[in-house]
């Protein structure tokens, strides 16, 4: 069985880049896995292309990425994963109940309400309650 796995913006784009590091050290958590998006995702990835003035290749070919994956919907259950997550992170100090932080915060909500691992490079997400986080972050306290 083939499992199923929600990657970050970060390591989804890193693919799109020439022997990248970031897509390398993150093909061992891709490998074998369904790749999911959030819809988030789909528009951070798009709104990149178009800022960065991309020739149509490369558009096609992020394209292609996003049509090989699953974008999940946003559905009644994501909505209220996202409002008991903001607010779980408040009470505990966690940053993904910030207002930067809120395209993360949809990520990683999104995540929690399919029960799949994020497949992430980002910070924000170490600690955060109920998600199952898959990173080549050293998130180890160090000293």
């Amino acid at each position: 069985m083939i499992a199923t796995v929600l990657v970050d913006t970060n390591v989804f784009t890193a693919r799109l880049r020439e022997r990248s590091p970031l897509a390398t050290s993150y093909a061992k958590h891709l490998f074998g896995q369904r790749i999911a998006l959030a819809p988030q995702t789909v528009a951070e990835a798009r709104y990149g292309v178009l800022s960065a003035g991309w020739g149509a290749a490369r558009v096609e070919r992020l394209t292609r990425l996003i049509e090989r994956a699953r974008a999940l919907p946003v559905d009644i259950d994501t909505i209220e994963a996202v409002a008991q997550l903001r607010n779980e992170c408040r009470q505990t100090g966690h940053g993904l109940h910030q207002r930067g932080h809120n395209a993360d915060l949809w990520i990683a909500a999104t995540a929690i309400r399919w029960r799949i691992p994020l497949v992430a490079h980002d910070a924000i997400f170490d600690g955060c309650p109920g998600l199952e986080l898959r990173t080549e972050l050293d998130t180890q306290p160090t000293g």
